[in-house]
């Protein structure tokens, strides 16, 4: 921008002049008025005229996009100069020229604009003065816990009732003459027994879940488990694949029409895994006792030896942990079990194996003794699988239905373990 040739240049007086957008004196170097011609006199054209800039708006925002130079020649010519889209014709043509990804920027946490960042130790200040109470956040599909190094940390605070010796052998012995009662009259009280047992238990897992925020499907997984117990006894092992296809689909539907957006990650996971864990696992205890699988009713024995073998390592493992016990088996998940309770138990597991089951049509002593070894190694696998998962919750008994065991799933929890083995050591030791 420059003034006309004919101003006076003197000394600074100080003064700052005032220029008119509308004084002639003042021109854009290099720029070309848009006019027209008249009687050989140029005039201006309003209509491409902008107006003045004490003028009322108009409401008109102008475009400006990228546009290839006219002149190759131009040393200047490679850098796109701005230009306005006069036209429909501009929008197409330039449509390939403008990169939108070239706006885009890297994925941050959903709860955060794109200016912000997430950082656990910068805080601001009008965060550390004011100590007011944050409104809930409305998102509801942000539930799911924060990533941690250390998993377990503040985690297992929970207390449980102290548990007496005595009324944990009382409740054991009321508990053993009710199953050998309910064996006794056949294999489909049996089979009713175990899903009652494994609908207790899941629903203390899906209980459990809930504590610490999850959403599972409660309703739909006690479901799954009866409906699965149910067709494999009818069906056999064929009716799991079955049954947990129809239970993803099923799930679809139910987080589908849930009331408000919840993180289903979670809450699927928590569903298909109670399901895994006490159904499938449980259902194998069904299957041994199906009259479709064994003859004469022989799965009735075997679901008996396991059961046998899995009270003698729990109750060996308790007494014999209690009296000498003294280093942890893995103190990290259960400081309680030690590796003389581990020792005792299977002690005792053969003990049981080599004397009780073979007293028991059709059991030998070599086929006890061989899943007596089995159970030794499953059963506190078991326990300790159970123990991380509360610990993980931070509960220490997931129910109090057993006096002196806790829940349900305090007392199965070694024999969902041991119910597939011993399935399949009947299949492998060719006991049907």
């Amino acid at each position: 921008m420059k003034f006309d040739d004919d101003d006076e240049l003197g000394a600074p007086t100080g003064d700052v002049p005032v220029v008119s957008a509308r004084d002639p004196r003042v021109t854009v170097t290099g720029a070309d008025v848009a006019s027209f011609v008249v009687d050989e006199a140029p005039v201006l054209d309003p209509a491409t005229l902008l107006p003045h800039w004490t003028d009322a708006p108009t409401g008109q925002v102008p475009i400006v996009v990228a546009r290839e130079a006219a002149d190759a020649v131009d040393p200047w010519g490679a850098i796109p100069a701005p230009a306005w889209r006069e036209g429909e014709a501009d929008w197409v043509a330039h449509e390939e020229q403008f990169d939108a990804s070239l706006l885009a920027i890297e994925k941050v946490d959903d709860d955060l604009r794109p200016w912000e960042f997430s950082s656990d130790t910068d805080v601001a200040d009008e965060e550390i003065l004011d100590e007011s109470p944050r409104p809930e956040p409305t998102r509801a599909l942000r539930t799911r816990r924060p990533h941690r190094e250390d998993l377990l940390s503040g985690r297992a605070a929970r207390k449980g009732s102290s548990r007496s010796v005595s009324i944990a052998t009382f409740t054991g012995v009321v508990l053993g003459l009710v199953v050998l009662v309910i064996f006794y009259l056949g294999a489909a009280p049996t089979a009713v027994l175990i899903t009652v047992a494994l609908a207790l238990a899941a629903g203390e897992a899906f209980a459990g879940f809930r504590s610490v925020g999850a959403h599972p499907a409660t309703i739909l997984g006690l479901v799954a488990i009866v409906t699965l117990n149910v067709a494999v006894y009818e069906k056999g092992v064929v009716a799991v694949g079955v049954v947990t296809a129809l239970l993803m689909m099923f799930s679809f539907v139910w987080y589908l029409n849930a009331e408000k957006m919840i993180d289903v990650v979670d809450g699927l996971g928590a569903t298909v895994f109670v399901f895994a864990w006490v159904g499938v696992l449980g259902s194998f205890g069904v299957e041994m006792v199906s009259p479709h699988n064994f003859a004469h009713q022989h799965g009735l024995a075997y679901l008996m030896g396991a059961v046998w073998l899995t009270v003698a390592n729990d109750s060996g493992a308790l007494f014999i942990g209690r009296w000498l016990g003294k280093r942890p088996l893995n103190a990290r998940l259960s400081p309680n079990k030690t590796v003389e309770g581990t020792l005792g138990g299977t002690v005792l597991t053969l003990i049981v194996g080599a004397v009780v089951l073979p007293m028991i049509h059709p059991w030998t002593t070599t086929h006890a003794l061989e899943c007596a070894v089995a159970m030794s190694v499953v059963v506190p696998m078991g326990d300790l699988f159970e123990s991380m998962f509360k610990r993980t919750l931070g509960v220490k008994d997931l129910g109090h239905l057993l006096p002196g065991h806790g829940g349900m799933l305090d007392r199965v929890d070694g024999l969902l373990f041991a119910l597939p083995t011993m399935y399949f050591l009947t299949h492998l030791l060719s006991l049907n």
